[in-house]
C-alpha cells in the first residue's frame, strides 16, 4: 500500500475489520500490517512450539567403574554408554577410588583411556580427563558428525536362491 499517515491506515484496518500491527518500530517510517491479530499471535505460538519439539533434549547419564573393574563390567557399561550416546545423551565416566587405591591413579586413567578408545566411533571428548575428590572422570559427548550404521542381518541363502534347508533337503535326496 506504501507510506500512509497513521488515521488513513487505521480507517484501511477498520473497514476491512482488521488490526493495525507495528512489525518494525524502528525503520523509518514504521512498518506496519494490517491483519488479524488474533490469528497472527496463534500462528507464532504454533510457530514457537515446532520449534520447541525439534530441539533435542540431551541429559547427562553416568557410568561408574571401580579401579580394578573386570573386563565383562567394562564391555558392559561401555555397551549402555554406547546405546546412551546413540539417544544423543553426554555420558560421564568415572573411577571411584578407594581407601589406598588413589595412590594409583594410573590404572584409573588406563581404563578411561580404554573407554574413550572404545567409543571413538560414536563419541567425541566433551571434557578431559580430570580428579574430582576421588574420583576420576570424563565427559563424552555423541560426535553427530560420525552417524552410526546398524547392520542388517542377511538372508541365509545360497548363490542360486535356495536355502540352506533346501539344499540339506536335496542332498539328502540324492544319497
Amino acid at each position: 500500500m506504501g507510506v500512509l499517515p497513521r488515521r488513513e491506515a487505521l480507517r484501511i484496518s477498520l473497514e476491512r475489520e482488521l488490526d493495525l500491527v507495528e512489525i518494525a518500530p524502528q525503520a523509518n517510517p514504521p512498518v506496519c500490517k494490517i491483519i488479524d491479530y488474533g490469528k497472527f499471535i496463534y500462528e507464532q505460538t504454533k510457530r514457537e512450539r515446532q520449534q520447541k519439539k525439534a530441539q533435542t533434549h540431551s541429559t547427562l547419564k553416568e557410568v561408574r567403574f571401580k579401579a580394578g573393574t573386570d573386563t565383562h563390567d567394562f564391555d558392559f557399561k561401555t555397551r549402555h554408554a554406547r546405546e546412551f550416546l546413540e539417544e544423543g545423551h553426554k555420558v560421564k565416566a568415572t573411577v571411584m577410588f578407594k581407601g589406598r587405591e588413589i595412590l594409583h591413579k594410573e590404572l584409573g586413567e588406563v581404563l578411561l583411556q580404554r573407554f574413550i578408545d572404545a567409543l571413538a566411533d560414536v563419541a567425541k571428548i566433551d571434557q578431559p580427563m580430570r580428579m574430582e575428590g576421588r574420583f576420576l572422570g570424563v565427559m563424552l559427548a555423541p560426535d553427530i558428525k560420525k552417524p552410526v550404521k546398524k547392520k542388517e542381518p542377511k538372508p541365509a541363502e545360497a548363490g542360486d536362491g535356495t536355502t540352506q534347508q533346501e539344499e540339506a533337503q536335496q542332498s539328502v535326496e540324492e544319497q
